[in-house]
């Protein structure tokens, strides 16, 4: 598991933020441990250093939205090379290569408002003031093997959503873990809304931003003898997701539009 610790945006383009991913040993059911063991490398990701960093690896993409009027957005966007989904009554669903998960700060002429925490298809929003904080950075805890991000460490059942109990089938498990600083390993950018298109900061490419694919390969079909038969309509191989671009970064509120209202919490908790 992994604690994350964004800093507060100090200027308009200045950011920061920590984090860790965790590792996990690559063991798949049905895949024989050999085809893991001499499978692509990268598929490991990176374990940072002493310092917090993923050494040779860019791991974030800091991306801000500055829509006028003192109000921006910072989006804190994280990369993980492998997501290992939930275990429901003994059976393994949802893994894909590639994950895109991601933190956002809202800001009120300088000063940190509220901030987002995504999780799977939804997450979960609460005021600066309420969050768990190192100084002035708040912290957030990365679920071990689907990344979503929590706001306190513990169990997390998320299959009612914007409602995370501690018990459930869907469970996502947090805890204190060594810090991981993305952003000494980071690619930085500004989202120009009126056009949809991203503006590179310090030399950041563009190419990353501007892929419209998906991150990762396509689901095997259900015929395909990998893919174990389906388990009330899910799948435990499924496709890789979008990248940053569909993440909303142009919305109104702090969570992102998905018909589910949006609830900003002043008391941290699940």
């Amino acid at each position: 598991m992994a604690a994350l610790l964004l800093l507060i945006l100090v200027l308009q383009h200045a950011l920061s933020v920590y984090a860790r991913p965790p590792r996990i040993a690559r063991q798949v059911a049905g895949v024989p441990q050999y085809i893991l063991d001499y499978g692509p490398k990268w598929l490991d990701g990176v374990v940072p250093d002493s310092r917090g960093k993923t050494k040779k690896a860019i791991s974030c993409a800091i991306i801000v939205n500055d829509h006028g009027s003192g109000n921006v957005d910072a989006f804190y966007m994280y990369f993980y090379a492998y997501n290992l989904g939930n275990t429901v009554l003994g059976r393994e669903l949802g893994d894909h290569i590639g994950d895109w998960e991601h933190n956002m700060i809202r800001f009120e002429d300088g000063v940190p408002q509220a901030i987002w925490y995504s999780q799977h298809a939804n997450g979960q929003a609460f005021t600066y003031k309420s969050v768990e904080k190192e100084g002035l950075r708040p912290m957030t805890y990365s679920a071990v093997g689907s990344h979503a991000n929590y706001a306190i460490v513990g169990a997390h059942d998320h299959a009612i959503p914007d409602l995370n109990l501690p018990v459930g089938f869907l469970l996502d498990f947090t805890s204190q873990g060594t810090l991981w600083d993305p952003t000494l390993s980071t690619y930085f950018y500004n989202y120009q809304a009126e056009t949809g298109s991203f503006e590179s900061v310090d030399g950041s490419p563009l190419g990353a931003m501007h892929f419209k694919g998906k991150w990762g390969d396509q689901q095997y079909p259900d015929s395909d003898p990998k893919q174990p038969p389906p388990f009330f309509g899910f799948r435990k191989f499924v496709g890789g997701p979008s990248g940053p671009w569909d993440k909303q970064l142009n919305r109104t509120n702090v969570c992102p539009e998905t018909g589910i209202p949006c609830i900003v919490r002043d008391i941290l908790g699940p």
